[in-house]
């Protein structure tokens, strides 16, 4: 059977980035890996991180977005009996930071899927500097996306101090608390940067497993207070952006801005990636993009942000 990981975490926790070295781990120990973008953005920056991945040993797939829940829930079972007949001896699940766990469970639950898909683990990632002030909603979709992990790895632990991890920590016990589940995390989480991890690190993870906790379920609509907004072929320069995405997580009258991401050309006509939270912005180099940026967040407010970005 092929083993089928679920990479969860909430709106710009990391999962991509971690989802790069762990891929190249398994590729490292010759496993053949399928990688199963699961969003329902209209455009998958995500997508596009990865595809340096793409190999003899790596294939990418992508569910298209712009559907209801129940038709985003056929095609993900569809494109699963897709990959179950490709021979991949891995299968990496990245779901959009809004999720509900149990659509994963379920599907695996039916048939053909249970016949060609064994669950090996659920890797919860969450930022080593989680905001204090979540609302209730992320609060409910942070501890229902980490209910069942197997590991919890704190992202960007390379850029906290051990207060700040500890109350994230809190935060997540908090917030299991919040939704009724008795379960609470203390060795289950990783306080490491996954750029710092060595093949130990990923072989542990590798090996982690899931839980099968019970919870107060509660509806989330997806396209409700969470939200994405593109700007496209805006042909920004670096200097100007970095100042635009700084205003941007500084006016409070935006919404609340969780990540700004996106790519443009710089000046040599090379692809430069943008991936920015409100405690850091980061411009790294790749090999192709799309001339995009994308905010994603909370009671966003379209018109505030257009005065920056549009």
């Amino acid at each position: 059977m092929v083993k089928i990981d679920l990479i969860t975490g909430f709106l710009g926790s990391g999962k991509t980035t971690f989802i790069k070295e762990y891929a190249r781990y398994l590729m490292r120990q010759g496993l053949n890996i399928g990688i199963l973008e699961n969003d329902y953005g209209a455009i998958n920056v995500d997508m596009m991180l990865l595809q340096d991945l793409e190999g003899e040993k790596c294939e990418l797939e992508i569910i298209a977005g712009g559907c209801d829940a129940d038709c985003h829930r056929r095609r993900f079972r569809t494109k699963l009996i897709a990959m179950g007949m490709c021979g991949y001896d891995r299968v990496i699940v990245e779901p959009s930071g809004i999720y509900d766990v149990d659509e994963f469970f379920d599907a695996l639950r039916e048939d053909p899927l249970d016949q060609w898909y064994e669950i090996g683990n659920v890797i919860t990632i969450v930022d080593a500097k989680l905001e204090k002030d979540l609302s209730e909603t992320a609060d409910y979709l942070l501890a229902s996306e980490a209910a069942n992990a197997g590991c919890i790895l704190l992202s960007h632990a390379d850029e906290a101090d051990p207060v700040q991890m500890d109350e994230t920590i809190a935060h997540l016990n908090a917030a299991m608390e919040g939704i009724q589940c008795k379960r609470r995390f203390s060795e289950e989480v990783i306080r490491k940067s996954v750029l710092q991890f060595v093949d130990k690190d990923f072989e542990k993870i590798a090996n982690c497993g899931y839980r099968i906790e019970s919870y107060e379920k509660r509806f989330v609509d997806d396209s409700g207070e969470f939200s994405s907004l593109y700007y496209m072929n805006k042909a920004f320069d670096r200097d100007r952006l970095e100042v635009l995405v700084k205003q941007v997580f500084a006016d409070v009258s935006c919404g609340k801005v969780f990540r700004i991401k996106g790519f443009f050309l710089d000046q040599n006509e090379k692809w430069v990636e943008l991936n920015a939270t409100k405690d850091q912005i980061r411009f790294a180099p790749i090999g192709a993009g799309q001339d995009v940026v994308i905010v994603i967040g909370q009671d966003l407010v379209e018109e505030k942000i257009d005065k920056y970005l549009s």
